[in-house]
């Protein structure tokens, strides 16, 4: 058994998240969570909502709270999401919280001793209509290097540079549109990145086995040369800038930016959780290579646009404190699930958010169709007619009828309970040598994180067994020989087993049902790629019962009534 330590890139707090987000960070990393545990393994997955930064003021003024209230009222609301979609995080924390202060302010100070912190006097765009400081994200303009006019000052989302907003062509405020900007001095304090600029280029070569999404952007930020950072910001909501345990001089009216305190949070996370478990050097365990994490195996979950601060920025602060703290061995990235080509957008309903699509169908549904086509190769786009045939084809015709055909069999010809008797055949005998390589090949994908093989393997292991089933054909074999009958069905109702452990990471809810139908419980322990033993565990005698129906299949109606709600093709 191994340690794994999962974390998935933090969703912000202004906001329930949209299908996209769940597809790039959280939902994978549960579905690898899940599958971890089912081969048992001892695993905690974090997570936590990002709570500083301007956008969590604006959306509490706009919301008429003050921040503090507003973040709690979000961080329920996406706690409650999280749940509703099966995410089993082990701890759901908070970047606001007091673990994560008391960290981050502790990184500083061992930046700052090591001489990686430097007091800088900037030259920063300050509105003059809204009468504060914009941060990066809220200076927008085009880029200087592809000319995208939407860039925004940290980023350009068009060609993934990292700007400052004074680089931007035509700059103008985020927050009201003003061009009425002027540049004025403010003292912040930098992270010197070009110090670790070495340890960073040989921690990035040493990870071969990062999947090439992630190692290109990572490359890329080297290629193009590190800069240093700022990491401070003129705000009032943030984790306040100290020096030996006390406000820093002159930054007494600035907080820590954003992106350095948001990513320390997966550690400040665990700690909350040990914390609440009254377990103070619990987390260590995980985090510290002094304090036994050196056996943890540490997994990254997020979309392509994070990349760049969990390959650069991040790593810097953690290799800049010379401190030994666990670093991540594996950073898997996605890129964008979009909507019909475009992007998800609240503000032109276009596009399905977390709450809104419970509301339309069972969580599943969405998880089997966001796994099932992952955005791991490219950028891909989410359609009503592919949800609906995906969720027809896949989860109704194939899964559910298999479930329900062979288990209502058995109740009406063998008494409801797993039929004895008789000897596999040549048809069992190909199901075993062709069920053991197709065992095989969803383990390997899964144990490699991907996350669409994982789902293709799966749907043909269901394939598979309705193929056995047609041609085994028990309603047939039990007019005249029901000892053959007898083994068909012991085999169906094996597979119905293992189809529910199969699918216990991937649609946990419907996979408990179909465990129930043939008398199992979950979690199961995660198959052997040895067909002849999975399809064995059911004693004879054992009780089945059929579940409701699994799956409802999606009608052109409901289609044709979700595109004109949230939109579609015409959007």
């Amino acid at each position: 058994m191994s340690r794994i330590l999962i974390t998935s890139a933090l969703p912000y707090i202004n906001g329930i998240k949209h299908l996209g987000n769940l597809a790039g960070s959280m939902l994978p990393a549960d579905v690898y969570a899940r599958f971890m545990r089912a081969q048992g393994h001892e695993v905690l997955y974090i997570c936590a909502t990002d709570e500083h930064g301007t956008p969590a003021e604006l959306a509490a003024a706009k919301a008429g709270q003050d921040v503090r209230t507003y973040c709690d009222e979000q961080h329920d609301i996406q706690r409650r999401a999280g749940e509703q979609f099966g995410l089993s995080y082990d701890w759901f924390g908070r970047s606001s919280s007091r673990q994560n202060r008391e960290l981050t302010q502790a990184f500083c100070e061992a930046l700052d001793q090591n001489g990686l912190i430097e007091e800088r006097t900037d030259k920063m765009v300050y509105s003059i209509d809204d009468g504060r400081f914009l941060p990066d994200r809220y200076v927008e303009g085009t880029c200087p290097h592809c000319g995208y006019d939407k860039a925004r000052g940290d980023q350009c989302d068009n060609c993934g540079r990292l700007l400052d907003p004074t680089d931007l062509i035509n700059p103008y405020s985020a927050v009201s549109g003003s061009r009425n900007l002027e540049v004025r001095d403010t003292k912040h304090l930098y992270l010197l990145q070009t110090k670790v600029e070495p340890q960073l280029r040989e921690w990035i070569a040493s990870h071969d086995n990062w999947p090439h999404l992630a190692k290109s952007i990572a490359n890329k930020h080297l290629e193009e040369g590190l800069i240093d950072r700022g990491i401070t910001r003129d705000l009032a909501w943030g984790v306040p800038v100290t020096k030996d345990g006390q406000p820093r001089p002159g930054f007494e009216n600035k907080v820590f930016y954003v992106w350095f305190d948001a990513p320390i949070e997966y550690i400040g996370a665990t700690r909350e959780m040990f914390d609440a478990k009254g377990d103070a050097d619990g987390w260590k365990k995980w985090w510290r290579l002094d304090q036994g994490a050196d056996d943890v195996t540490y997994v990254e979950f997020m979309g392509k646009d994070n990349v760049a601060f969990h390959t650069v920025s991040f790593p810097a602060t953690i290799l800049g404190s010379g401190e030994p703290w666990k670093m991540v061995d594996t950073l898997k990235a996605f890129n964008w699930l979009n909507w019909y080509g475009g992007k998800f957008s609240t503000s032109m309903s276009r596009g399905v958010f977390m709450d809104q699509a419970l509301d339309l169908l069972p969580a599943d549904y969405w998880r089997w169709y966001l796994i099932a086509n992952s955005p791991e190769s490219s950028d891909s786009s989410f359609t009503w007619e592919q949800f609906q045939a995906t969720i027809n084809k896949d989860l109704a015709d194939v899964l559910g009828n298999f479930v329900n055909r062979i288990v209502k069999f058995t109740e009406s010809k063998f008494e409801a309970k797993v039929p004895e008797g008789g000897e596999a055949g040549p048809l069992e005998e190909k199901l075993y040598a062709d069920l053991s390589t197709l065992i095989a090949e969803a383990t390997q994908a899964f144990d490699e994180m991907e996350m669409r093989k994982a789902a293709q393997a799966i749907r043909r292991i269901w394939v598979l067994g309705n193929e056995y089933l047609q041609e085994a054909a028990p309603w047939t074999a039990f007019k005249t020989d029901t000892t053959r009958a007898a083994v068909i069905v012991r085999h169906g109702l094996n597979l119905v087993r293992l189809y529910a452990s199969l699918a216990q990471p991937l649609i946990p809810s419907t996979a408990e049902k179909i465990a129930a139908s043939v008398g199992e419980t979950l979690p199961m322990a995660w198959p052997a790629d040895d067909a002849r033993a999975e399809l064995s565990h059911l004693p004879a005698g054992q009780g089945v019962a059929a579940a409701e129906v699994l799956f409802r299949k999606i009608e052109d109606t409901q289609i044709a009534e979700w595109a004109e709600r949230f939109g579609g093709s015409e959007g």
